[in-house]
């Protein structure tokens, strides 16, 4: 586990960092919305997902705005989490297991 009190020295370890703020975004973000949200629509649900988040970068980036609301950074990760659920629910993943209780 990457030390979040230090800078990291690797770029695989800054990765990693990355990683980790994904998956407690997931957990935070699962707790609120539960599975029936990506369930209901499949990939192509998540393929409009993702599309809002990039067209909401792509004006915010084209026209030079400061977000009023989420950062660009928070919508980056959104899209990399939309990914990994889209990951998980091709392998049946999604679908079959749920949340560690103790997360």
């Amino acid at each position: 586990m990457v030390n979040k009190q230090t800078t990291p020295q690797y770029l695989d370890d800054a990765f990693r960092e990355e990683c980790e703020k994904m998956v407690e975004t997931f957990i935070q973000k699962h707790k609120d919305y539960g599975k029936d949200n990506i369930l209901d629509n499949g990939e192509l649900g998540i393929l409009f997902r993702t599309n809002d988040k990039l067209r909401r970068l792509q004006n915010l980036l084209t026209a030079g705005k400061d977000p009023e609301n989420e950062s660009l950074a928070d919508n980056w990760q959104d899209i990399a989490v939309y990914a990994v659920i889209a990951l998980l629910l091709r392998s049946g993943k999604f679908k079959k297991l749920v949340i560690n209780p103790k997360a």
